[in-house]
């Protein structure tokens, strides 16, 4: 057990952050492609090596494909919002009652699947790292968020920091390779009324969502005997 662990953490903390990297500065032709299909396997082995032979860790499979899809479905709805979307507050949702594992997949799925209506491009391996990682953090600290709905909120306001940080450092990737601190901190300014509309939204969603989706997981988990 100790090695899935380690295994997992290398793979969620270090393979997968590399692999998006070197997809951008690295491969020339086609180099999001391979970011986008590297980060979609490696977001996969660690749910299957948490996974065991028992019958609950299908029904957990199935609830994480269903907070994937609440994810993307509530993408498309609000769509005609700029910049306020319930994803980031689903991906916190699934960490805190599903684990670290199913966070990160349901976060890099959600980016993955709803880009299909929104558009593929080299930012979609930056958001399934971005959401992803706001997955894992959220069960890392899941026990702490699901006592207290205004330290969950706090939470996913600095979510929408991270996540807006994060993207500017694809922004600058984007524009040449060789990553530019000058650049990166110009973006992160222009980037200011972005990033509040993502705190704004994420404390908005959790406010309305965290506390009725998180007691169906529970009274899910205690029916099925998930873990």
């Amino acid at each position: 057990m100790k090695t899935k662990k380690i295994l997992i953490i290398l793979i969620l903390a270090l393979c997968i952050p590399a692999v998006v990297v070197a997809g951008m500065t690295v491969f020339d032709k086609q180099k999001y492609a391979f970011s986008i299909t590297a980060v979609a396997v490696f977001s996969v082995i660690p749910v299957l090596l948490s996974l065991e032979k028992k019958d609950s860790d299908v029904k957990k499979l199935v609830m994480i494909a269903v907070m994937t899809s609440l994810s993307v479905v509530s993408r498309i709805v609000f769509e005609w919002i700029p910049h306020f979307k319930p994803v980031t507050a689903i991906v916190i949702i699934t960490g805190v009652y599903l684990g670290k594992e199913a966070g990160f997949l349901c976060g890099a799925f959600s980016a993955l699947i709803s880009n299909f209506v929104f558009g593929q491009g080299p930012w979609t391996p930056f958001q399934m790292l971005t959401w992803g990682l706001i997955g894992v953090f959220a069960a890392l600290i899941g026990k702490t968020l699901s006592k207290n709905l205004l330290l969950c909120c706090a939470f996913g306001a600095l979510s929408g920091v991270f996540y807006s940080l994060l993207m500017d450092v694809y922004h600058v990737l984007w524009v040449d390779p060789s990553f530019s601190m000058a650049r990166y901190l110009a973006a992160v300014i222009t980037a200011v009324p972005t990033t509040v509309s993502y705190v704004v939204s994420n404390v908005v969603f959790l406010l309305v969502l965290f506390k009725p989706i998180g007691k169906k997981i529970e009274r899910i988990k205690q029916k099925y005997g998930i873990t």
